[in-house]
C-alpha cells in the first residue's frame, strides 16, 4: 500500500456543511475508505488548509479517483502527494 498526504481546503459551502454536521467529516472518511482510500491520520490545522491527512491506497490511481470524486462536490479542495518513510527511502538509496 503506498502513503499520500492530503491537503484540504473547505469551500464556504463545505464550511456551511461541517458547521452544521460535523460528524459528515468521518462519513466522508468512510466513503473515502469504500473507495478504497483509507485515513490513516487526520489533523485540522490552521493557516491555509483546513485539514491534513495521511492516507493509504492500493495505487495513485485509486487515491486520483476518489479526490476527483471530493472535489467534484465543491465542498472542497485538495492538493495530493505521494510520501515515502524515511527509513523505506534510506533503504532505498542504498541499492
Amino acid at each position: 500500500m503506498a502513503l499520500f498526504i492530503v491537503l484540504s481546503k473547505l469551500t464556504d459551502e463545505g464550511s456551511k456543511t461541517v458547521k452544521i454536521k460535523p460528524e459528515r467529516i468521518r462519513e466522508v472518511n468512510q466513503e473515502l475508505e469504500e473507495m478504497g482510500v483509507k485515513v490513516i491520520e487526520q489533523y485540522v490545522v490552521l493557516g491555509e488548509y483546513d485539514f491534513v491527512n495521511i492516507v493509504e491506497a492500493p495505487d495513485i490511481e485509486t487515491v486520483m479517483k476518489a479526490m476527483l470524486e471530493l472535489n467534484s462536490r465543491g465542498t472542497i479542495r485538495t492538493e495530493t502527494m505521494p510520501a515515502i518513510k524515511v527509513d523505506d527511502f534510506i533503504e532505498m538509496l542504498k541499492k
